[in-house]
């Protein structure tokens, strides 16, 4: 299959990387420094160079803030039968804009980041695909994360949402609190600098994804229960009540084992 990737940023890559062997692949990336490190491939820096290579499918890798904008740029230089894909955590007005394209397309959301995950062993990783759009780019992404050995969850644009504001929006606010009271310590202990190592990475990501992750509709929700748990927290402190902190352990404790079990 023909395949252009857009963007030659860490996930761009490591999608050129993987494809380039069993696919003719090519990439789009504005800044060719960026694809200094990029091989077996073809590269343009430009959206009319596309029309040449005449790509089957398209995987959108870009920053999530021109996720649209790059389609747009990119469409009138696509065969009418391209399949558009994205891999974007953050799917906000994506459903409406592929409908409005009248294209084929997919969309799914590897639920690593090259932050923390290890790109050699994801068997502990998940992937989401999109129960919506075109069957064949589906099923494309589906033997793909397959051959990673990724565990693969479908769900459609509005349930991917809500999973996302569970999963992305409650560590990335407990992160949040962290880093707004941190203190420098000359003897950090084990579990703070596990700590310090997740809010560096979070905070290295794209300052719009964080936004748009955390502006999600169903974001407000999560961190409401954030802040319940909080001051019922807060209040057992207070009272320094051992049987109350007791039974606090206990359920997070249970909270804890149900999500260790499920896996």
């Amino acid at each position: 299959m023909k395949i252009l990737v857009m963007g030659a940023g860490k996930m761009g890559s490591f999608f050129i990387d993987l494809l380039s062997f069993e696919h003719e692949v090519a990439v789009y990336e504005k800044d060719p420094r960026r694809m200094r490190f990029t091989y077996n491939c073809e590269r343009f820096t430009q959206p009319d160079e596309v029309a040449a290579f005449k790509p089957e499918l398209v995987i959108n890798a870009v920053t999530v803030k021109y996720t649209i904008p790059a389609f747009r740029q990119m469409i009138p230089f696509l065969p009418a039968d391209c399949i558009l894909t994205d891999i974007s955590s953050v799917k906000t007005g994506l459903k409406d804009f592929y409908e409005s394209t009248g294209m084929r397309y997919a969309s799914t959301h590897p639920m690593f980041g090259p932050t923390f995950a290890n790109l050699n062993q994801l068997s502990e990783e998940n992937a989401i695909i999109i129960n919506e759009g075109d069957f064949i780019g589906r099923l494309f992404f589906k033997d793909l994360y397959q051959q990673l050995g990724l565990n693969i969850y479908e769900y459609s644009f509005d349930e991917h949402d809500r999973t996302v504001a569970y999963s992305l929006s409650t560590p990335f606010v407990s992160t949040f609190v962290f880093a707004a009271v941190m203190k420098h310590q000359d003897a950090p202990g084990t579990t703070f600098k596990r700590h310090m190592r997740i809010a560096k990475g979070v905070l290295n990501e794209d300052d719009y994804l964080l936004q748009e992750i955390l502006f999600n509709p169903y974001t407000h929700d999560q961190v409401s229960q954030i802040r319940t748990e909080l001051k019922e927290l807060l209040e057992i402190i207070d009272q320094k009540d051992s049987d109350g902190m007791k039974r606090y352990l206990t359920k997070i404790r249970n909270n804890v084992k149900r999500d260790i079990d499920a896996c």
